[in-house]
């Protein structure tokens, strides 16, 4: 019977927790709520894994390319221009599909009093986006987890330590090698508890809205998730395949990470699983450790697409007509937004929040979203996730650098 259970992959045990969680939420709702620990530890232990392996990852990837440093700053650039299209398309699938589908309309916006207790975020500045990237304290970014900021410093740093020469240098290499292979071990380990982590992420979840939570907003659920799967369908598959990424191999490469994602509605909870999962599938250390955590602020796939779908789903519900000339406008001032304020707990309801605000639509559709937004915050955190690793496998190609181990699935060619 135990070498059974030890058969089971890590993959099945979590789509097993996932089927308990949803029984567990639906059969002891109130029960359930006392799962909520479950989560929050395994979600902290996650978290603070982000920072120490990122820092070390990138470090080693970069310093021990001290000879082509040119590299680096073209990685960069690639990848800002990657997801600055890719982001745009997404947003262009939402639009199309909110207004072919239009499931707004009908719908009744709840009275003032059921507002939501969402904080309203003008849109951010040029100047301010730009000084966020840049950390005032290394230490205040790692305690908050912005991961741009960390990933700046740590470039920063790594820049730095190739201009030292000799044993300090070398020291300083072994440290942060060593320090990574550690950040891997311990990751391998948090990983062994998500099943438990992720089950009872479900059964809250389950056991708070209900089985029945799909029935009011069914339609708006429905359409994000059709805009997702042709989002994933017409857009990175094409892509992949223009790249010649073997699918089926970063499909199994990349299911894990997903699942994860999607059941802790946590980018971050899967980012660790990713990193590791990206290096396995040909993607050097140090793309990964670039394009990864960098996307997470500026290749936001799931989530722009998201906010277009959301945005004007609330002008169809109040009743207010837009321009395709209005909406062209809001999708820009979200596409902008999206990027300034990427750290901010439920990013997207903020962001959402201060649109509306700004273009004259009732804050009252951010509450009638929030009794679906798990559910949608759900698939769009995957779908983020699997953007992100796609990304770093494009960007691998592009640079030359992407190694297929031979005698896997998919190509066994560079």
């Amino acid at each position: 019977m135990i070498s059974f259970l030890k058969k089971i992959t890590l993959t099945r045990w979590i789509v097993i927790a996932i089927i308990l969680g949803v029984l567990i939420g639906w059969q002891f709702p109130e029960w359930s709520q006392n799962l909520q620990v479950v989560s929050d530890i395994f979600l902290r232990l996650i978290k603070c894994i982000i920072v120490p392996l990122i820092f070390s990852t990138l470090v080693i990837g970069i310093a021990a390319h001290s000879d082509d440093l040119k590299a680096v700053g073209r990685l960069a650039f690639k990848s800002i221009i990657y997801f600055e299209i890719v982001t745009t398309i997404a947003l262009a699938v939402g639009l199309v599909m909110v207004n072919v589908f239009q499931p707004g309309l009908g719908v009744m916006l709840p009275t003032s009093s059921g507002k939501a207790d969402v904080a309203v975020a003008a849109a951010p500045k040029a100047k301010d986006i730009i000084e966020h990237i840049f950390p005032s304290s290394f230490f205040e970014s790692a305690t908050n987890n912005d991961v741009l900021q960390v990933v700046v410093f740590a470039m920063l740093f790594a820049v730095a330590l190739t201009q030292v020469k000799g044993k300090p240098k070398e020291t300083m290499l072994n440290f942060f090698g060593g320090l990574s292979e550690v950040m891997f071990k311990f990751t391998g380990m948090v990983m062994a508890l998500a099943p438990f982590g992720v089950g009872a992420a479900i059964a809250v979840t389950v056991g708070h809205s209900g089985l029945g939570v799909l029935v009011n907003l069914g339609k708006l659920v429905g359409t994000l998730y059709g805009a997702l799967a042709i989002f994933i369908l017409a857009v990175l598959l094409p892509v992949a395949l223009l790249a010649k990424i073997p699918v089926r191999r970063f499909f199994s490469h990349v299911k894990d990470p997903a699942l994860i994602a999607f059941s802790t509605s946590s980018s971050a909870a899967a980012l660790p699983l990713a990193l590791e999962n990206m290096e396995k599938f040909g993607v050097p250390k140090r793309i990964v450790a670039f394009v990864l955590p960098a996307g997470y602020s500026f290749n936001l796939d799931g989530s722009t697409l998201y906010l277009a779908v959301g945005s004007v789903y609330v002008a169809q519900a109040a009743g207010v007509h837009m321009s395709f000339s209005q909406q062209l406008v809001m999708m820009l001032t979200l596409m902008l937004t999206s990027k300034g304020v990427a750290a901010v707990p439920r990013a997207t309801l903020v962001i959402l929040s201060g649109t509306l605000v700004t273009f004259g639509l009732p804050l009252e559709g951010v509450a009638l979203i929030l009794g679906v937004d798990t559910l949608m915050d759900m698939a769009r955190t995957m779908v983020n996730l699997i953007g992100n690793c796609l990304a770093s496998a494009v960007m691998a190609r592009w640079e030359g650098e992407l190694k297929i181990p031979a005698g896997e699935n998919g190509s066994g060619t560079q």
